[in-house]
């Protein structure tokens, strides 16, 4: 491959954009949901389902489902996208986390809605 040809890929991949923002993995069966956010929400979600097919999910409520449940059984689903800004320069994290945490209130996925605990009152 030629070093223009090279050139060329990595300055289209560069260029693309990956959707950020709010997503839930619903488990179909109980209708549990976790709710997170990433920069590139298609990347997480690979990640998401690699790291419970192989068995190491930090949240074990949810990894238990999935191995009683099945793979078929859960939805990865994208709640809200955020929108990157052009002009100015962004702290997206911060902002995915204040959308998260929007979400998170909103849908208050705790003891039996969800896969996150509120400890000392407050969420994770």
């Amino acid at each position: 491959m030629s070093l223009d040809r090279k050139t060329e890929l990595k300055k289209a991949y560069k260029e693309i954009k990956s959707d950020m923002g709010v997503y839930q993995i619903r488990n179909q069966i109980n209708g549990k949901v976790l709710i997170s956010s990433a920069l590139d929400i298609n990347a997480r979600f690979n990640r998401e389902r690699f790291i419970l097919q192989i068995g190491v999910h930090t949240n074990k409520e949810l990894l238990k489902d999935w191995n009683e449940y099945g793979e078929d059984k859960f939805l990865f689903e994208i709640l809200d996208i955020l929108e990157p800004d052009e002009e100015h320069q962004h702290n997206y994290r911060r902002e995915l986390k204040l959308l998260e945490e929007l979400w998170l209130d909103k849908l208050q996925p705790y003891g039996e809605k969800g896969y996150h605990k509120k400890v000392g009152g407050k969420e994770q």
